[in-house]
């Protein structure tokens, strides 16, 4: 009975107050500062309209908001004079859209650009779900752990390493060259831009659609089989509708993150591709914090709304889970026959794509940091020494900086996570209302609530005549 007491009390008290705690931290590092960008676009200047209305931002679309009467014959004239064209730029196929005079705008390409990005990430993580979730061979544990590696690379480091790949003299260059192919410019292309967003998504698509793949429930594939459906057949009107779900949501989720992507774009890119978050962080620089506020604004609604979208359908497939019996996975290298064949050929083709677009930028990198395989060279090593003996900026206070903002971050972050998991498990009517609201900060870019927090309590807030500043350490931990 005390035990039960105990727990009683736990329950009833404990947990709820610790999840008090949690909102109130969330709200002074989340919430209030992104509120303010909200109010700041929405203020008297009004900001968000100006956006709206503009054709540099919103292209062909910014006369649903300029004079939307017309906008029917507007819609349809541009319609009819647009052109697309598909070809190829190089090595890779290229589609262009071409109106003379009318252009998609930065929200209309930072789109464009999300889609194509979330077209190759699904086109390269299919096949990697097929080969997890129906085979088995030496090492598919650890290849399965290998998918979240791209989620815990920094950014700027997959940036290093497309450079060492696909720079000027990096190792794709420097072998076309040797084959006597010539030199390709890679970068500062929206092709690369694609690319190194494929190399952060598909691993997320691979995991998703391949625990989805796991899941099928084999009696119904076998009940079509014995119905007389072809293998052909009973994988389109199975499997296929069993797996739709994870494939739409992983895509969702990949256009949300391509959307938001900003060191990517920034570095491989330029102002050149910029996108939403690219120019919002370029205005904020400007100090036109209006404008920053309004694209800050639209972009967030966007992505909250996806999220929310999100959201459903992960709540109706937990609803609807049922425990089917999987389907035993088949040996990769078995006996040889015709369809094994064409799929371990198949699987090499695999192979060597996910070696360009996953290995080589790792590889490349480590290789770069030794002055490469021609003329290796400890240099650049010797010369972290050097800067950290004589050097204004040294290596060693910037690596202390990273430990001491990550341990910050954790201890905050870590028992949140647990009081968020705690009320997640309960359920109750509240329980899809409460997600949404934890979910956001996943929806929310980093530039936006770096420049909420820069442009409130970076900056202090007046509360009840009292100056409140978050400075140095804490602002970046918060």
């Amino acid at each position: 009975m005390r035990r039960q007491s105990g727990v009683s009390v736990v329950d009833r008290y404990a947990v709820p107050a610790a999840g008090v705690a949690t909102l109130a931290v969330l709200a002074v590092v989340f919430y209030y500062p992104v509120g303010t960008v909200f109010a700041a676009a929405l203020g008297p200047d009004n900001p968000v309209v100006a956006v709206l209305t503009s054709e540099f931002y919103m292209g062909a679309a910014h006369g649903v908001f300029a004079h939307p009467l017309s906008v029917p014959g507007d819609v349809a004239a541009w319609a009819h004079a647009t052109d697309v064209r598909v070809g190829w730029s190089g090595w890779l196929p290229a589609i262009t859209v071409v109106h003379p005079g009318v252009s998609l705008g930065l929200v209309g390409f930072t789109a464009y650009q999300a889609v194509l990005s979330t077209v190759a990430s699904v086109a390269l993580g299919l096949p990697g779900a097929y080969v997890l979730a129906r085979f088995e061979f030496p090492g598919r544990r650890t290849l399965r752990s290998l998918t979240i590696l791209p989620f815990v690379l920094p950014s700027i480091m997959v940036v290093v390493g497309f450079v060492a790949t696909f720079g000027q003299h990096g190792t794709v260059n420097d072998a076309l060259a040797a084959l006597g192919v010539g030199r390709v410019q890679f970068l500062y292309t929206l092709q690369i831009v694609v690319v190194a967003h494929a190399f952060y998504n598909a691993p997320l698509v691979t995991r998703m659609v391949a625990s989805a793949w796991e899941t099928v429930d084999a009696s119904a594939v076998e009940t079509a089989r014995s119905l007389g459906a072809s293998p052909l057949r009973a994988f389109r009107d199975v499997v296929v509708p069993q797996l739709v779900p994870a494939i739409a949501a992983s895509a969702l989720l990949t256009f949300v993150f391509t959307f938001m992507s900003f060191p990517i774009v920034l570095a491989l890119g330029g102002l050149k591709l910029a996108t939403v978050e690219v120019w919002l962080y370029a205005r904020i620089q400007q100090f036109d914090y209006g404008t920053a506020a309004a694209l800050a604004t639209l972009e967030t609604g966007l992505s909250l709304a996806l999220m929310y979208v999100y959201l459903r359908y992960e709540g109706r497939q937990s609803a609807a889970s049922a425990g089917g019996r999987s389907r035993p996975r088949k040996r990769l290298l078995g006996a040889s026959g015709g369809r094994e064949w064409a799929l371990r050929l198949a699987g090499v083709g695999y192979a060597v794509v996910v070696a360009v677009v996953f290995v080589a930028p790792v590889v490349s990198m480590v290789v770069a940091s030794v002055g490469g395989v021609t003329d290796p060279t400890l240099r650049w090593w010797r010369f972290l020494g050097t800067r950290q003996a004589s050097g204004r900026t040294q290596p060693a206070t910037a690596v202390w900086y990273s430990i001491v903002f990550g341990v910050g971050a954790l201890a905050v972050a870590l028992p949140m996570g647990v009081v968020v998991g705690a009320f997640s498990a309960r359920g109750g009517r509240g329980r899809r209302l409460v997600d949404a609201a934890l979910m956001a900060p996943v929806a929310v870019s980093g530039v936006v609530v770096g420049f909420g927090l820069l442009q409130s309590l970076a900056f202090g807030v007046d509360i009840a005549g009292t100056r409140v500043q978050l400075v140095g350490p804490l602002v970046v931990v918060c």
